[in-house]
C-alpha cells in the first residue's frame, strides 16, 4: 500500500506519520516541501504530486485552523480548507484511491446539549466552519472513497496546546479566568492517528464503510474543569503553581469577545464509528493524563 500524507507536521499529522508507516510505503508532505507539493494553495502542484505518487490512500491533515484569522482572510481559508481537498478528492476518484479527510465540529451551530450525530443538521457559525462543511461536501460529490473523520478539541504533546498555556499562565499569573460554557471532549492526536491507520485497513477491505464519521474521546468537560483537571494533575506532580485549580475563575464565553463565534456544544456522538468499526473511544481523561505526564518528564 502507498500512502500520500499531507500535513506532516501538524498535530495530527505528526501522529499519523508514526500510525501510518505500519500500514505501507509513507510519503509524506507539508506545504514547505521541495520536492513535491504540497502547498494548498497551488492547487495545480498537489495535482501533479498525486498523480506522480499514485497512491492507494491519500491522507489530508492540512487545514487552515486559526479560527478568527480565518473571518479576516476567508478566501485564503476556503482555499485551503475546501478547494485543495475538492481536487484530492478527484484524484482520489481517478486513481481509485482512497481519501481521508478531518474535519470539525465547528459545522454545527453548537445548540442544544446532546452529542451531534452526523445526520444531524449543519449551521456553521463561522468562517472556518464553513470552509471545513464545504470540504465535507465537495468530497461527498466527488464520488469518491472517503472516509471524513469530524472531531473537536483536539490536542498533541508535540506543539502547543490547552494544557500547556493553562499550565504557563498559573505559574505566571495570580488569577486566572476560563470558558465554562462550552462543552467538549479533549481529543488527542495520537487516538485520532491509531483510529485512522485501524480505519483504513477496514475499509481497504469494505468499501462500504466509505462515508463520515465522528471521532471524539470519550466523555465531556467544560474548558473551565480541563483547566481544573490540568492544575490539579500540575500541582500533584509537585509543578509550583501560583493559581491552583480551585482558584480558576469559570467566565462565560461572552467575557472573551473573538472575532469568530464559538459554538457552545462540542459534544459528538461517536456510535456509528464505535460500531462500524468495533472499537472504543478512550475517555477524554486517559489521554489528557498521558499528554500530561509526557510534557512534565521533559
Amino acid at each position: 500500500m502507498k500512502i500520500l500524507l499531507f500535513g506532516k507536521n501538524g498535530q495530527v499529522g505528526w501522529e499519523l506519520q508514526r500510525s501510518l508507516a505500519l500500514l505501507g510505503e509513507l510519503i509524506a508532505l507539508d506545504a514547505d516541501n521541495r520536492e513535491m507539493c504540497g502547498d494548498f494553495t497551488d492547487l495545480d502542484g498537489l495535482i501533479q504530486t498525486i498523480r506522480a505518487v499514485a497512491p492507494d490512500v491519500i491522507v489530508n491533515a492540512a487545514a487552515h485552523t486559526a479560527v478568527d484569522k480565518a473571518e479576516s482572510e476567508p478566501e485564503l481559508v476556503r482555499a485551503v480548507n475546501a478547494l485543495a481537498p475538492a481536487v484530492l478528492a478527484c484524484e482520489a476518484r481517478l486513481g481509485n484511491a482512497w481519501l481521508i479527510h478531518y474535519s470539525t465540529d465547528y459545522v454545527f451551530d453548537g445548540s442544544g446539549n446532546r452529542p451531534w450525530r452526523e445526520t444531524d443538521a449543519t449551521a456553521p457559525l463561522n468562517v472556518y466552519g464553513a470552509t471545513k462543511l464545504e470540504g465535507e461536501q465537495l468530497i461527498l460529490q466527488s464520488g469518491c472513497k472517503h472516509l471524513i473523520f469530524r472531531t473537536s478539541w483536539v490536542y498533541g504533546a508535540r506543539g502547543g496546546n490547552f494544557a500547556k498555556t493553562m499550565l504557563r499562565l498559573a505559574q505566571e499569573r495570580d488569577a486566572l479566568k476560563v470558558i465554562d460554557d462550552q462543552i467538549g471532549a479533549p481529543t488527542g492526536a495520537d487516538m485520532l492517528a491509531d483510529v485512522t491507520a485501524h480505519a483504513i485497513r477496514a475499509a481497504r477491505q469494505r468499501p462500504e464503510l466509505s462515508g463520515l464519521y465522528h471521532l471524539v474521546a470519550a466523555g465531556e468537560t467544560s474548558w473551565h474543569d480541563y483547566a481544573r483537571f490540568v492544575l490539579e494533575f500540575a500541582r500533584r506532580a509537585g509543578i509550583a503553581l501560583k493559581v491552583g485549580p480551585e482558584a480558576i475563575e469559570a467566565v462565560p464565553t461572552s467575557a472573551f469577545p473573538t472575532p469568530a463565534s464559538r459554538p457552545h456544544n462540542s459534544r459528538l456522538d461517536t456510535h456509528k464509528l464505535q460500531q462500524t468499526f468495533g472499537m472504543i473511544t478512550p475517555h477524554w481523561q486517559t489521554g489528557v493524563t498521558r499528554m500530561l505526564t509526557e510534557i512534565l518528564e521533559k
